[in-house]
C-alpha cells in the first residue's frame, strides 16, 4: 500500500478489525469493513467526477457518515478535503468555497440554496447515496505521504476574512498520536461526537483518534443535552468531547442526577476553561475533565491538563502535548513572566492556503505564533491570561471583532464601530458592539442586529448593540478597545 495518509485508515483498520463497529448514526451501524468499502466507492465516484490529486473537495452538512467517508475518499485520491461550517451565512460559505477553489461539493441537508457559488459547485447531480452507489472497485493506490496536504480548515482571521489552515496527513496523524498517549483511549472506546466535525477540536481530539484506535464513533447531527444523556446510556458511551457550554447544558437537565453515566471514562473539553461549578457537578457524579488548549493551526492539540491535575491546577491549560513543544516569547510592555505562546511540532500546519505573508508571519522562526498570552509555573503548566488578537471565544466558536466590525460598517447608517467580548454565564463570552451612527441616522439595535444576521453566522452577531456619540481613540486614531471594555463593565 503506497498510501501512508488518512485515506488508507479504513482499509488498514478493516484488515485488523473488520467486524468492529466504526460508526453509529441513528439506527445505522457501520463496521470497519463496510466503512472501507464505502470509502472506496466514494473515491471511485469522486474520480468519475474528475477529482484528481491536489483538487479541493468540500463538504457542507452535519455530523454524518458522509463526512468521514468523503474525508477518507478525498485523502485516498491525494486530493484535499474542505469542511464548511454549516453555521455560516451564505456570503461566508461562498467565500470559503471560492477561496479554497472547491471543484466538487458534497452536501447534506438544505444548504444547497445558500447562494450562487454553492450552486456552481453542486456538480454531483444527485444525492450522496447515488454518488457512493455509483462507485465500485478497489481503493485507488495513490502514493500519498505524511507531508502531503490533507485538509483545509478555515479559521476566522484577524483581518476580517477567514484563513484556511492547511493540515497535512502527518499533522493530523501526529495529533492523534498525542491524544492516544495523553488520554489513554482504548480499542473498545465508544465516542459521542456531538460537537461539529467542521471544527478541528471535534475531529482531531475525539473522532479521528477513536477511529485510528479501532473504537466506535456515535455521530450526532445536532447537540441536544437531554438526548446526550439518553445516548450515553443506550450506547454505553465511554468518551465525550465538548465545550463548557455543552457540558453545563447536560448537567442542567432534570434527569442529570439519576442518569446512567457508569460507562463514561473520559470527558474531553476545550474552547475555554471549565467553570468551577461545572467541574464540581461532574465530580459529584464521579467524573473528571481532561481540559486543554489548542488551535486549528495545530490540528489542534497544544496543551493538556489531565484528570489528575484538575484539582491542583484548576484554571491552568496544562503542559505541552507529548510530541509538541511550547515556549513563551517575551512581549514588550507585558509584565515579567508573561509571553506569547509559541508552538512547534509535527502537528503544526503547513501554512495558510494562498496566504504566503500570513504564513510567514504565523510560522516565523520555525514556531507557530499563537497570538495568546500566557504564564508558566514551576511545574511547566501554562495558564492563558490574555489574547493578542482580540479573539472572542463564544461557546467554543471563534469570533474575531474585525470580521464583525467589517460587516456592521457595511450598513449605510454606521460611521464607526468597535466589537469586544463581554462575559456571559452560558457561552463564556459574547460579542458586544458599540456603534457611532452617522448624523441623522435612524438605525436601531434590532435593525442593526438583523442586518448583521444576513452577513454573519448567528454566533458572530453581537448580543447587544450600544450607540455612543464617539469612541475613545489613541493619538494615532486607533480605537482604545481596552477602554471600551472597561466602560461596558
Amino acid at each position: 500500500m503506497r498510501d501512508e495518509g488518512l485515506g488508507s485508515w479504513p482499509a488498514r483498520r478493516a484488515r485488523m478489525t473488520p467486524d468492529r463497529i466504526a460508526l453509529v448514526h441513528g439506527e445505522e451501524r457501520i463496521t470497519y469493513a463496510e466503512l472501507a468499502a464505502r470509502t472506496a466507492a466514494v473515491a471511485a465516484g469522486l474520480r468519475r467526477l474528475g477529482v484528481r490529486r491536489g483538487d479541493r473537495v468540500g463538504y457542507l452538512g452535519p455530523n454524518h457518515p458522509a463526512y468521514l467517508e468523503t474525508l477518507f475518499a478525498t485523502a485516498a485520491l491525494g486530493a484535499v478535503f474542505v469542511p464548511v461550517n454549516t453555521r455560516l451565512a451564505a456570503p461566508e460559505v461562498e467565500f470559503v468555497l471560492s477561496d479554497a477553489g472547491v471543484s466538487v461539493l458534497v452536501h447534506a441537508g438544505d444548504r444547497a440554496g445558500t447562494g450562487p457559488v454553492v450552486r456552481e459547485h453542486l456538480v454531483l447531480g444527485g444525492s450522496y447515496e447515488e454518488l457512493r452507489e455509483a462507485g465500485s472497485g478497489q481503493l485507488p493506490d495513490e502514493p500519498v505521504g505524511l507531508d502531503d496536504p490533507c485538509l483545509i480548515m478555515y479559521t476566522s482571521g484577524s483581518t476580517g476574512r477567514p484563513k484556511g489552515a492547511v493540515l497535512s496527513h502527518g499533522n493530523l496523524t501526529w495529533n492523534c498520536v498525542n491524544v492516544l498517549v495523553e488520554s489513554d483511549l482504548a480499542g473498545d472506546e465508544v465516542v459521542l461526537v456531538a460537537a461539529p466535525l467542521f471544527h478541528a477540536a471535534a475531529l482531531g481530539m475525539s473522532c479521528l483518534p477513536a477511529l485510528l484506535k479501532g473504537g466506535a464513533c456515535v455521530l450526532v447531527e445536532s447537540f441536544d443535552p437531554a438526548e446526550t444523556l439518553e445516548l450515553i446510556a443506550r450506547h454505553r458511551v465511554t468518551t465525550l468531547f465538548g465545550v463548557p457550554a455543552m457540558y453545563e447544558a447536560v448537567a442542567a437537565q432534570p434527569a442529570w442526577e439519576t442518569a446512567d453515566l457508569s460507562s463514561v471514562r473520559t470527558l474531553l473539553c476545550g474552547g475555554s476553561p471549565v467553570p468551577s461549578p461545572t467541574i464540581r457537578r461532574y465530580l459529584d457524579r464521579g467524573l473528571v475533565f481532561v481540559q486543554g488548549y489548542g488551535m486549528t493551526e495545530a490540528a489542534p492539540g497544544v496543551l493538556l491538563l489531565d484528570r489528575e491535575a484538575v484539582r491542583t491546577k484548576a484554571g491552568s491549560a496544562g503542559v505541552p502535548s507529548f510530541f509538541t513543544d511550547v515556549r513563551l516569547a517575551a512581549l514588550e510592555g507585558e509584565p515579567d513572566g508573561r509571553g506569547e505562546i509559541l508552538v512547534r511540532g509535527p502537528n503544526v500546519m503547513l501554512g495558510y492556503w494562498n496566504r504566503p505573508e500570513a504564513t510567514e508571519t504565523a510560522l516565523a522562526g520555525g514556531w507557530l505564533h499563537s497570538g495568546d498570552v500566557a504564564t508558566v509555573d514551576g511545574d511547566g503548566c501554562y495558564t492563558i491570561v490574555d489574547r493578542l488578537k482580540e479573539l472572542i471565544i463564544s461557546g467554543g466558536e471563534n469570533v474575531y471583532p474585525a470580521e464583525v466590525e467589517a460587516a456592521l460598517c457595511e450598513h449605510p447608517d454606521v460611521e464607526l464601530c468597535a466589537v469586544v467580548g463581554v462575559p456571559d454565564e452560558k457561552w463564556g463570552e459574547v460579542p458586544h458592539a458599540v456603534v457611532v451612527a452617522r448624523p441623522g441616522a435612524e438605525v436601531t439595535e434590532d435593525g442593526l442586529r438583523g442586518f448583521a444576521r444576513t452577513r454573519l453566522a448567528g454566533y458572530k452577531v453581537p448580543r447587544r448593540v450600544e450607540f455612543w456619540p464617539e469612541l475613545p481613540r489613541t493619538g494615532s486614531g486607533k480605537v482604545r478597545k481596552t477602554e471600551v471594555r472597561e466602560r461596558l463593565r
